[in-house]
C-alpha cells in the first residue's frame, strides 16, 4: 500500500516535470521564432569588395613589374611599365608635325600680308587706271572739239584766202589804167599773202588737233588695258589670301594627334588608382602585353561589404541603415559592426515553378510541389571600421541584424 502511494507521488511529479519541459520548450521556441523573425540572421554570407581588372591600353613588352601577387599597394604606386620608346617617338613626331604646320602658317601669313599689300597696290592702280580712262575720255572730247574748231577755221581761212587772191587778181588790171593806186595794189597783195598763210596755219592747227585726238585715243586704250590688268591682279591677289584657311583647319587635327600620342605615352606607366591588394597576377617582366588583355586584378581595400542572403520574409526588417553584427568563420571571437546599405530586388526565377522565360509564351511545368521554400535575396551590408590588415574576398560570414531598438 505504501509502495503504491510512493509510486503515485513519483508519477505526478514526473507529469509536472514533463509539462514544465513542454511549456519551456514551447516558450523557448516562440522566443526563438520571435527573435529570428524580428532580428533576422543568416550564415549564408560572404565578404565582398570592389574589383577592377588591370588591362593595358597600349601594347608592348613589360619592362618593369615591381608588384607581386597578393601585394598591398598604395595609391600612386607603380604597377607596371610598358616599353614607352615607340610611343615617345610617335609623340615627338606628332609634335614635330604640329611645329611644321605652325611654321607653314607663319610663313603663309607673311606671304599673305605681302599679297594683301599687293591687293592694296592693285586696288590703287585700278583707281588710277579708272582716273586715267576718265581723263582720256575728257581729252578725247576736247581733242574732237579742237579738231572740229580747226576744220571750221581752215574752211574760213580758205574762204578768206580765196577772196583775197581773187580781189588781188581783179585789181591788178586796174593798176595799169590807174583806177587803183600802187598802195591799194600792195595792200591787196599783202592781204592775199596773209590769207594764204592763214590757210597754212589753219591746216597746221587741224593736223595738231587730229594728232592730239589720236594721242587721247591711244591714252584711253592704254588706260582700259591698265584697268583690265589691275582688276586681274586684284582678283588674283584676293584669291591667294584664301590659301591660309586650309592650313588653319589642320590645327585641330594636329593638336588631336599630339594629344593622342601623349595619352598613349602616358599609358605606358600605370599606377594604382587607390589603396588596393594585387591578386591573380599572371605575367612577368618581358611578356608582351596586349591591349585589353587583363594582367591582374586589384581589390579595393578602402571599403568592404558582406553580401548576405536573407529569406524574402525577412527583407522587410532590413531597412537601409539598420545595424548588424558580423562574425567571420575564420575568427568567430571577433565581432564587427556593419550597416545595411541595400537589399536586392530580383533573383533568377525558379524554372521548376514559373517555367522558362523566353520569347512567346512562358513554358510552365505541370508539377505540384507540396513544400514551397522562400526565396533568398542578397543584402549588401557595409562593414564599419574593418580590420587594418584588411579582409579576404569570399570569406564566409555570419550576420545578425540587431535593429535600431535592440542592442
Amino acid at each position: 500500500m505504501e509502495h503504491n502511494k510512493q509510486s503515485s507521488k513519483y508519477s505526478r511529479r514526473g507529469h509536472l516535470i514533463s509539462v514544465f519541459i513542454v511549456l519551456g520548450a514551447a516558450l523557448t521556441g516562440m522566443l526563438v521564432i520571435h527573435a529570428v523573425t524580428r532580428y533576422p540572421r543568416t550564415d549564408d554570407a560572404e565578404v565582398v569588395a570592389n574589383l577592377i581588372g588591370i588591362a593595358p591600353l597600349v601594347a608592348g613588352p613589360v619592362v618593369e613589374l615591381p608588384v607581386h601577387d597578393n601585394d598591398f599597394v598604395h595609391k600612386g604606386s607603380l604597377l607596371y611599365k610598358i616599353d614607352d620608346r615607340p610611343y615617345l617617338f610617335a609623340l615627338q613626331d606628332a609634335l614635330a608635325a604640329q611645329a611644321r604646320l605652325e611654321g607653314d602658317i607663319e610663313n603663309e601669313t607673311r606671304r599673305i600680308s605681302a599679297q594683301e599689300s599687293s591687293v592694296d597696290v592693285a586696288s590703287a592702280g585700278r583707281q588710277n587706271a579708272v582716273a586715267n580712262e576718265t581723263r582720256a575720255d575728257d581729252e578725247i572730247k576736247v581733242s574732237e572739239a579742237a579738231v572740229a574748231q580747226a576744220n571750221a577755221a581752215l574752211t574760213q581761212a580758205h574762204a578768206d584766202a580765196d577772196y583775197a587772191v581773187g580781189n588781188l587778181h581783179r585789181i591788178e588790171p586796174l593798176l595799169a589804167k590807174e583806177f587803183v593806186t600802187p598802195d591799194d595794189m600792195q595792200r591787196a597783195r599783202s592781204l592775199a599773202d596773209a590769207k594764204t598763210a592763214a590757210v597754212e596755219q589753219a591746216q597746221s592747227n587741224l593736223s595738231l588737233a587730229k594728232a592730239k585726238l589720236l594721242s587721247a585715243t591711244a591714252q584711253k586704250q592704254q588706260a582700259v588695258a591698265q584697268l583690265s590688268q589691275t582688276e586681274a591682279q586684284v582678283q588674283e591677289s584676293s584669291q591667294a589670301v584664301l590659301v591660309l584657311s586650309p592650313l588653319i583647319a589642320q590645327r585641330e587635327s594636329r593638336a588631336a594627334a599630339v594629344r593622342l600620342a601623349r595619352y598613349n605615352y602616358e599609358q605606358c606607366s600605370v599606377v594604382a588608382p587607390f589603396d588596393a591588394r594585387v591578386t591573380n597576377l599572371t605575367i612577368s617582366e618581358g611578356e608582351y602585353a596586349k591591349i585589353g588583355q587583363q594582367l591582374f586584378t586589384l581589390i579595393d581595400t578602402r571599403t568592404w561589404w558582406v553580401l548576405a542572403n536573407f529569406r524574402e520574409t525577412q527583407i522587410q526588417r532590413l531597412q537601409v541603415g539598420t545595424p548588424a553584427d558580423i562574425y567571420l568563420m575564420a575568427n568567430l571571437g571577433q565581432k564587427m559592426h556593419g550597416t545595411v546599405e541595400s537589399a536586392g530586388y530580383g533573383v533568377t526565377p525558379d524554372p521548376d515553378v514559373v517555367g522558362k522565360l523566353s520569347q512567346g509564351l512562358p513554358d510552365v511545368q505541370r508539377t505540384l510541389n507540396w513544400v514551397r521554400l522562400a526565396s533568398r535575396y542578397p543584402v549588401r551590408i557595409k562593414i564599419v571600421d574593418p580590420p587594418p590588415g584588411g579582409l579576404r574576398v569570399g570569406e564566409v560570414a555570419l550576420v545578425g541584424v540587431r535593429g535600431h531598438d535592440h542592442e
